[in-house]
């Protein structure tokens, strides 16, 4: 699929490449002691971001996106929580850092947009207030100066009448409007890393399109490394340089997000996108559905996590665990004994065909053939039309 983007010169090109790298996370494990057993979920995720990137992180609830992002963070707090590897921000380990260290960078250096803003604002402090928070922390401005700040910073991400609003409540906003002032809180110190977490959950479509826009605009004029966790492939369509896709707390494929749309290698990147509504579709025409429930992160199965639910499904999947590797020469990863794509992949789902397997039926009606037709070649090339 073509992913639209906005026309980028040699000289931009040339200027990303030579940029440092802000971020590089290494072997990176998170586990949750429950009277269950432990629960994984960040099982050795490793990546590395430039700065002025952005990085979009996909997966289902439970994928282990959002942990990943706040282990980063060292905001998983608890008696009950280790976090184990590196996590290297402007050439410091943030998990090594003592927790003094870490409020320093909070707001000024690194800084997060939070899924429900109606939760991270505190009901109880006036809006002004709390946009101004990190700069009265850290910076140590007067109360005059804040106001004029905050005046600025909600104007910058476009709030209407920001002079009328900046002494209301939480509660006294919109959705929308709550979000805005989260981002200006995450904007205030000018934060060279910035995570947004699921930033657009609960709003309305519209909405949802002017907050993108507006973390984009950011993003760029501050030439900020953004790193935005999210479930839904539309929103990062176009929107981010490189994606991860996470499935049971591992990262199965890595690659460009251009890259990743038109040549998906992952059986479950691919199931993703196929769940996309397209618009070339009748009207009324049923989404395809992942087949199965995604596994308890505390009794993962043996092998590939994905396997119970993949359509192609051989018995090495169930023994061994694939690793992240490169496909081809791009810097493509994925983490698959049969990548889709290759014939060791169209094979395995003529093999599973004959076996009907219940996901490997839903994928071929899916494809509008016969049960005993269709491969997944015969994918609609493109998943967003």
């Amino acid at each position: 699929m073509a992913v639209s983007e906005e026309p980028t010169d040699t000289s931009t090109l040339l200027e990303t490449a030579q940029e440092p790298e802000i971020l590089r996370v290494e072997d990176l494990h998170t586990s949750f002691f429950l009277p269950i057993g432990e629960l994984q979920a960040v099982r050795g995720v490793s990546f590395s971001l430039k700065r002025g990137r952005s990085l979009g992180i996909v997966g289902e609830s439970g994928s282990g996106k959002t942990v990943l992002a706040r282990s980063i963070m060292r905001l998983n707090t608890g008696s009950n929580v280790e976090t184990r590897g590196s996590a290297f921000f402007n050439g410091r380990d943030l998990l090594a850092l003592p927790r003094r260290e870490m409020r320093r960078l909070w707001g000024t250096e690194i800084a997060m947009i939070f899924q429900d803003p109606m939760t991270s604002l505190n009901p109880m402090v006036k809006i002004g207030r709390q946009v101004t928070e990190h700069l009265r922390q850290h910076e140590n401005v007067d109360r005059r100066e804040a106001k004029r700040t905050a005046l600025d910073l909600l104007n910058e991400v476009r709030i209407p009448e920001a002079e009328s609003r900046i002494d209301r409540f939480p509660h006294e906003l919109s959705g929308g409007m709550r979000q805005r002032v989260s981002i200006a809180s995450a904007l205030a110190c000018e934060p060279s890393l910035l995570f947004a977490d699921e930033p657009t959950t609960a709003l309305d479509v519209t909405v949802q399109h002017q907050i993108l826009n507006l973390l984009s605009r950011e993003q760029r004029q501050r030439n900020m490394t953004l790193v935005m966790v999210t479930h839904d492939l539309g929103v990062i369509a176009g929107r981010t340089d490189d994606i991860l896709v996470m499935y049971a707390g591992k990262v199965v494929e890595q690659a460009s997000t251009v890259e990743i749309f038109d040549e998906t290698h992952h059986p479950y990147t691919e199931a993703l996108m196929r769940s996309i509504p397209r618009t070339a579709q009748p009207s009324h025409t049923p989404l395809v559905a992942i087949t199965g429930r995604p596994p308890v992160a505390t009794h993962l199965p043996t092998g590939c996590a994905f396997s119970p639910r993949c359509p192609y499904v051989q018995p090495r999947c169930h023994e061994e665990d694939p690793p992240l590797v490169s496909i081809g020469t791009s810097g493509h990863k994925a983490a698959c004994w049969y990548p889709v794509g290759s014939d060791s992949n169209r094979e395995a789902f003529e093999r599973n065909l004959s076996k009907r397997l219940p996901q490997t039926l839903a994928v071929a009606e899916s494809l509008g053939s016969d049960q005993g037709s269709g491969t997944p070649a015969d994918l609609p090339d493109g998943g967003l039309a």
